[in-house]
């Protein structure tokens, strides 16, 4: 499977350059976010737009692969970058601001996915002490409040319309961090020293059957 890591918003509410590019622990969040999906296995292409040339930049000067699309929203530069990939399966996309990922909750988003017959899978977690504030959603699941983690797998040919989805809710405190304010940045910065940077290397990724 394909990795997208979607590198092309505007960060208004960041409000510190591009947010890819901001520095977690000493390391880009692009880096942290591209070395977990990497240790999973997959190969990866960052999707960057007209809002962030620096990171384009930088992927190119790190080997990465990289796309520029449109920068119309999240779902545009997907679509946009699926097409002009020519890829027709199922794509893993991430979210650029997740740098406490780590390879072995991207293999357990794709065991996940592998386990289930629908052509989607979005990733939910727990709402943490802020009540999901900034949320673009909240849903509840068997009586958990929960919003999205950035983390879903998309059927590539079928990016135009509607996807019957599986959810999966993972309670693991990695995930809350979605860094969207320099509040959130600093609170990864304290996590990450509390428990330690990831292992880079995860355990083999499976195949859908």
């Amino acid at each position: 499977m394909l990795g997208l890591i979607l590198a092309g918003g505007r960060g208004t509410r960041f409000g510190r350059g591009e947010k890819p590019l901001a520095l977690c622990a000493g390391r880009p969040m692009i880096e942290r976010v591209a070395d977990a999906l990497t240790g999973a296995g997959l190969e990866i292409v960052v999707v960057t737009s007209p809002s962030t040339p620096f990171t384009r930049n930088w992927c190119s000067a790190h080997g990465l692969a990289c796309l520029c699309a449109g920068g119309a929203g999240y779902v545009e530069d997907l679509a946009e970058a699926a097409g002009a990939l020519g890829v027709d399966g199922p794509l893993l996309c991430v979210s650029s601001d997740l740098p406490c990922l780590t390879p072995s909750l991207v293999e357990r988003v794709l065991f996940a996915y592998a386990a289930q017959p629908l052509p989607a899978l979005s990733v939910w977690v727990p709402v943490g002490t802020d009540g999901g504030a900034g949320a673009p959603c909240i849903e509840t699941f068997d009586g958990t409040r929960a919003v999205p983690a950035g983390i879903n797998v998309l059927y590539a040919s079928r990016m135009e319309g509607q996807q019957e989805e599986a959810r999966l809710l993972i309670d693991e405190p990695r995930l809350r961090y979605n860094v969207n304010t320099p509040g959130v940045l600093l609170e990864a910065e304290t996590f990450l020293a509390a428990t330690g940077d990831p292992p880079c290397q995860g355990t083999g990724t499976p195949e859908k059957g």
